[in-house]
């Protein structure tokens, strides 16, 4: 059973549109979460003994964890397959022309990516440039 969503890389980009989330978002690693900084949690990943958890820059502060990055949070509108090809390798190249990092979480539907903060509109235009 084919996962839902599209798969045809040329049908992604030609659809493709970028949303930026609201607020300014770091990477934190914990050894144990705790539930206060689940609930701020916009994504998480357990790597062996660490949680990296995406939080807002609030969230990261009123805990007393250092923030090193200011991201900003880009969300792809393309409802892309979990079995889709290419689309990942797409994006980063367009935005490695540019000259900007990306993280990449995926979700269900989309995915999403984070941006230095200052280079957040930069990317959009990048992206969504045809």
């Amino acid at each position: 059973m084919a996962a839902p969503g599209e798969t045809d890389l040329n049908k992604m980009l030609s659809t493709l549109r970028v949303e930026r989330r609201p607020g300014v978002f770091t990477y934190v690693a914990v050894r144990v979460p705790t539930p206060g900084l689940l609930a701020a949690a916009h994504g998480m990943v357990t790597e062996g003994e660490l949680t990296t958890l995406v939080l807002p820059v609030e969230a990261a502060e009123r805990a007393g964890l250092p923030v090193e990055l200011e991201m900003a949070w880009l969300s792809l509108t393309v409802q892309s397959s979990l079995e889709a090809v290419g689309l990942t390798a797409a994006f980063a190249a367009t935005l490695g022309k540019v000259g900007i990092p990306c993280n990449v979480l995926a979700g269900y539907h989309h995915d999403h990516i984070l941006v230095p903060v200052e280079r957040a509109q930069d990317a959009i235009e990048a992206l969504t440039a045809r």
